[in-house]
């Protein structure tokens, strides 16, 4: 098992968030608890305005908004890519968690059974076991209860699953 350490989550439903921002607010927290993971320190943008400069909706964010407007926001010294698992896996390795989309609307795989129907979180470690790779993330929390980790098998969500690299182009 790869687990990052030091990883700390958030719930999208802390009273630091706008109460009109909470129920899609997924994923600028994913970027927010990503970014103080780098950084190591809170991020300088809190969630309410990382949700306007990423241009969060009362649906959700979209993947390509996600990577667009974030390479505006950290600018030419990060890399905001698509990764797929290999890269998740690499990225995990290097310590640097990965913001995961569960997609199942826009996706159009409207009759599965997921995890998640759509929602964001960073993926901070993941074990191979004798049914497949199991993600280790952090959910984000829900009303009245923290952020928590939580194994995901990989396999059954592919179908919906997308995965974002968030990386520092250069050593400080």
């Amino acid at each position: 098992m790869k687990l990052i350490d030091g990883f700390i989550g958030k719930s999208q439903y802390d009273n630091d968030i706008d109460e009109r921002f909470r129920p899609s607010a997924c994923g600028p927290v994913t970027a927010y608890t990503i970014l103080c993971h780098h950084m190591h320190e809170s991020s300088k943008s809190g969630i309410d305005n990382l949700y306007h400069m990423l241009g969060g909706t009362k649906i959700g964010l979209f993947k390509w908004r996600f990577v667009r407007r974030m390479r505006k926001v950290l600018g030419p010294d990060w890399i905001v890519e698509d990764c797929n698992l290999s890269g998740l896996r690499k990225e995990i390795d290097e310590g640097r968690p990965v913001a995961a989309k569960f997609d199942k609307w826009f996706t159009f795989h409207w009759f599965g059974k997921y995890v998640y129907d759509y929602h964001w979180v960073p993926v901070v470690g993941y074990k191979e076991t004798s049914a497949g790779v199991v993600l280790i993330v952090h959910d984000n929390g829900g009303r009245n209860r923290n952020s928590q980790v939580r194994e995901i098998a990989y396999e059954p969500n592919k179908p919906i699953l997308s995965f974002v690299k968030i990386a520092k182009t250069t050593v400080a």
